[in-house]
């Protein structure tokens, strides 16, 4: 079970994980096993709630097919129990920056002074640019 949150959880068997070979440094290591792992996860066929899965959907993120598919490739370490660990955390962030809304943004408008420093600061580029000019005959 992969833990989310305290109330929230994913079972082991909505997470597929396969091993890959993975290229690289690494000497003859990595040309005989496979340590690189690809971490799939279905979102509609996952036991989330519906508030995560349509978030997730709705996320311009590249990991997430157009089929509503989470694909993680994990080839950081050297061993394969390390990069299951990286790709399970990274899911775990993915699906918690799901989990969290987004701060709504209050209209504001600019103070007195910040107006007053605008005008005065197009006032001195227009001085600079009239200097530029030639004289007047």
């Amino acid at each position: 079970m992969l833990r989310i949150s305290r109330q929230l959880g994913i079972p082991d068997d909505e997470i597929e994980i396969s091993a890959i070979r993975a290229g690289g440094p690494g000497g003859q290591h990595v040309n005989k096993n496979a340590t690189a792992v690809h971490l799939r996860f279905d979102i509609r066929a996952s036991s989330l709630p519906e508030v995560y899965q349509t978030r997730l959907l709705a996320m311009q993120d590249h990991r997430i097919t157009a089929e509503g598919v989470v694909v993680i490739k994990a080839r950081k370490h050297r061993s394969r129990e390390l990069n299951i660990q990286s790709a399970l955390q990274r899911l775990r962030e993915l699906i918690q920056a799901a989990g969290t809304t987004p701060k709504t943004r209050r209209p504001t408008r600019p103070s007195r002074r910040a107006r007053q420093r605008r005008t005065d600061e197009k006032k001195q580029r227009g001085r600079i640019k009239a200097l530029r000019k030639g004289p007047v005959d």
